[in-house]
């Protein structure tokens, strides 16, 4: 009977300690709703400001997590204090455990500051042909840790950001349009400004050339075995390589049809007979 009435005093401490605490937990309860739907209320608010201008979709994606993730943290921190936990330990607590993750994850968070350099400085965007890491190619995704590269041989590559934010980016579509620079080469025995008015003519034909800033051809070297004339000229970037493997085939074929001699690298060889080379100069060396 005494344990019985001893359980009784327990239960009736806890019940009352218990009534006492249960408006604190109320109020702790009521801020959660309350700060989730205001919560909810600013990342709308922000939504729709990015619906109206032409922002990236990436760099929205990035600031409404941001955003969102750090009202919450925000909250949890009201909350717990609002439970009776002292802040001052909570935000420790909190450092200690940030302190942690981030050197476990020093390569992520690398990758994740990359991104969101990517994402504000914009050298690049969804569609652009680029170049960098040894790679290049067509970028179809830019997220937060890692940016996706369709290959001219259509295969998916994935660089992390933190690398790719680092080194050098070569973006051949930020600008309209792209100039060309082919090399065609005649014999010396050719005429020059007969090849010239026929490369000449060849370009101005085009109409997916652009006339400004004009084109130019000139012979931009003497090599070996060949003159070498440069054929240079803007084009959108629409039209680039459709007329970049047309120039080249025309060109070689408008070149012979005038009579010129497209060279190519060779060498001579020479052949002596040595039973014919008594009384030389060589012969007498070797004595």
């Amino acid at each position: 009977m005494e344990k019985l009435n001893d359980y009784s005093d327990i239960a009736k401490e806890y019940a009352g300690k218990f009534i006492d605490y249960l408006p604190t937990l109320v109020g702790a309860i009521v801020l959660l709703l309350v700060g989730l739907w205001v919560i909810k209320l600013i990342v709308g608010y922000l939504r729709k400001l990015f619906d109206k201008k032409d922002y990236d979709p990436t760099l929205e994606k990035f600031t409404l997590n941001a955003a969102s993730w750090g009202l919450k943290i925000i909250l949890f921190v009201l909350v717990i204090t609002q439970l009776g936990v002292e802040s001052a330990s909570l935000v420790a607590a909190i450092g200690a455990a940030g302190l942690a993750i981030g050197l476990a994850l020093q390569g992520s968070l690398s990758n994740l500051a990359g991104g969101v350099l990517i994402i504000v400085l914009k050298p690049f965007k969804v569609g652009d042909w680029i170049e960098a890491q040894g790679v290049s190619g067509s970028v179809v995704e830019i997220s937060l840790f890692y940016t996706k590269i369709d290959t001219f041989g259509n295969q998916r590559v994935v660089v992390p950001n933190g690398q790719l934010s680092n080194d050098n980016i070569t973006n051949y579509s930020y600008n309209n349009t792209r100039k060309e620079n082919l090399t065609f080469g005649i014999s010396y025995d050719d005429d020059i400004k007969k090849a010239k008015e026929v490369l000449t003519n060849m370009v101005m034909e085009q109409e997916n050339v652009l006339k400004d800033p004009a084109p130019q051809i000139i012979v931009h070297s003497l090599g070996d075995s060949s003159v070498n004339f440069s054929v240079r000229y803007f084009a959108e970037l629409a039209n680039f390589w459709d007329l970049h493997w047309y120039m080249i085939e025309e060109g070689k074929i408008r070149l012979e049809e005038a009579g010129m001699t497209i060279p190519y690298p060779q060498r001579d060889v020479y052949l002596y007979d040595q039973t014919k080379m008594k009384g030389t100069v060589r012969e007498k060396q070797s004595e």
